[in-house]
């Protein structure tokens, strides 16, 4: 990417959540990420913070105090308002702001919301139509229900760790917030689903999102297999395990091919050189080769170790079919579809200075997001976010504790 000068954002959000206030009492990723989509589309989201902030302020090294690059990636799109809610006058902002929201998130346990006094009754009754969210663990009329959680658990309990040991001999975490970012796309997607039921109802509700089950659901799209029918037999889409499901090697590196239609693996066998991926009765149909995949990904690996890179994907993709070179995460500033796209978004941030995001990947041809704020520093709309529901400056001055 190049370091030519860049502007600030915008400031004016755009989107089909435009007027939408959220108030967003969430910490690290799940809520934080939930919510920074809300905002992407143009919702005003304001996130309350503690007098020390968002744990994930301070994950990192950072350019400048406060904005550490886990909580760059979840918190744009938003404003800070920072408010001691064990204090009753801080409460009592709180509950003022709620009451000019559409959208309430936590990401706390209900029993420690109820406690702080910011559980839904509590809410609910300041705000009747309140779409009140929260991202737990586990589902709550279970006995896991008030267990804690995070990623590297969920992925244990949700069967995660077990397909890397059915497939690879090794209990392993997947390299990412896996559970994280799946659980908040998955509160982001129920908030919506809520409002749109308020919109048609004038009714708020509750919503939970566990996890968990979000994970066990998750993982078993796939692989439930034989588990669908309720009789003893393999649990496991057996192509997903396959030792030989893996970038395959040319000459000079790795290339990603992915075929499931018999005319692909035709057209497969011919881009390659290989005649008995065509021919043998054992790839005649799909359910042949996912019966056979080890063999048939091995002749495709034995037929593409002799060609180089730009070759196998030339010919591959000269027949229609799905393959690409493998990226390194560093590379990805550089792909071509990316850079065309304007997919790296850099912008000027009024404290860090230049500032690399992702735009939004979701397009929407007549109410498209905007990546309009910068993640905020910690407090920074306190003043003002207060003045919008009836604060004086006095009585702001009283409520604002100095921050760290």
């Amino acid at each position: 990417m190049t370091m030519n000068k860049v502007p600030p954002l915008s400031g004016i959000p755009s989107g089909p959540l435009v007027g939408l206030r959220v108030v967003d009492l969430s910490i690290n990723v799940v809520g934080p990420l939930a919510t920074q989509t809300l905002g992407d589309m143009g919702a005003e989201v304001i996130k309350i913070e503690t007098r020390a902030g968002d744990p994930n302020r301070k994950a990192a090294a950072a350019r400048h105090p406060g904005l550490a690059p886990l909580f760059l990636g979840v918190n744009r799109s938003k404003k800070s308002v920072v408010l001691d809610l064990k204090s009753p006058a801080g409460l009592e902002a709180l509950m003022r702001i709620a009451e000019t929201a559409d959208v309430f998130v936590h990401s706390m346990r209900p029993s420690a919301a109820d406690r702080l006094g910011v559980g839904y009754e509590a809410v609910r009754a300041r705000k009747p139509d309140i779409v009140y969210a929260c991202g737990v663990g586990y589902r709550l009329d279970g006995p896991y229900g008030t267990r804690p959680a995070y990623d590297d658990v969920i992925q244990g309990e949700s069967g995660t760790v077990d397909l890397n040991i059915k497939a690879n001999g090794e209990a392993r975490y997947i390299p990412n917030i896996q559970a994280d970012k799946i659980g908040a796309m998955t509160l982001g997607s129920a908030i919506s689903m809520a409002l749109i039921h308020k919109l048609r109802s004038g009714e708020g509700q509750y919503v939970t999102v566990p996890m968990f089950e979000t994970m066990v659901a998750f993982n078993l799209v796939e692989h439930m297999w034989a588990g669908s029918f309720e009789r003893e037999g393999p649990w496991c889409y057996p192509r997903l395990l396959s030792p030989q499901r893996r970038p395959f090697k040319t000459r000079d590196g790795y290339v990603c091919v992915l075929a499931l239609t018999d005319d692909e693996w035709q057209r497969i066998a011919q881009a390659v050189d290989e005649p008995q991926i065509a021919q043998d009765p054992r790839f005649v149909n799909v359910a042949l080769r996912t019966q056979h995949i080890d063999l048939l990904y091995g002749l495709l690996a034995d037929a593409l170790s002799g060609l180089s890179a730009v070759d196998a994907i030339r010919r591959l993709q000269d027949r229609g079919i799905a393959c690409a070179a493998v990226n390194s995460i560093e590379s990805l500033q550089d792909d071509p579809h990316l850079v065309a796209t304007g997919f790296f978004k850099a912008y000027e941030h009024p404290a860090a200075g230049r500032i690399v995001t992702t735009d939004i990947p979701v397009q929407m041809s007549r109410t498209p997001g905007e990546v309009a704020l910068p993640p905020p520093l910690l407090g920074e709309h306190t003043a003002s976010v207060l003045a919008s529901v009836g604060y004086s400056q006095a009585e702001i001055a009283a409520l604002t504790p100095p921050t760290d």
